[in-house]
């Protein structure tokens, strides 16, 4: 890890390791630990639509993650036999249910154990440092959101 480098340079270059390095870490949990990226994403949905207190069924998902409704159909069930979400019928709807998480709490260390390593490096950081890298990252994460659309 560079420290002290402050130049644009070197920031785009340690941006393209962290790239690198989570693309590495997505194909090493594809085969070998826990949740694929897609379930993990999935999650995120419902963690965040939970927190808004928005209910997200498995075609919202779906369409949040641009994959097929029985794909995520699939992978919720999954998700659920895991524990990590549980279904609720939909009032309004008898053929449609919610997705909604088991244990808020799990995010961290059942979901994406990174998580609680991310937050805690985070908290070293001064204020200003963190919203100047929260407006460079937003702005990195809508540029590869815009990325091959």
């Amino acid at each position: 890890m560079v420290s002290g480098a402050a130049e644009p340079e070197s920031v785009a270059r340690a941006v393209e390791r962290l790239r690198l390095a989570e693309a590495s870490l997505a194909r090493r949990r594809q085969s070998d630990c826990g949740p694929s990226e897609t379930a993990r994403a999935a999650m995120r949905v419902v963690y965040d639509s939970a927190d808004a207190g928005r209910r997200v069924t498995p075609t919202d998902i779906a369409a949040s993650l641009g994959i097929s409704t029985p794909t995520a159909t699939t992978m919720l069930k999954r998700l659920h036999d895991g524990g990590l979400v549980a279904f609720e019928r939909n009032p309004d709807d008898g053929r449609s249910k919610y997705v909604v998480p088991t244990d808020r709490n799990a995010d961290v260390e059942g979901v994406d154990p990174l998580t609680l390593r991310v937050r805690d490096i985070a908290r070293g950081l001064d204020d200003d440092t963190a919203a100047k890298l929260t407006i460079l990252l937003d702005a990195i994460a809508d540029a590869v959101d815009e990325e091959c659309r």
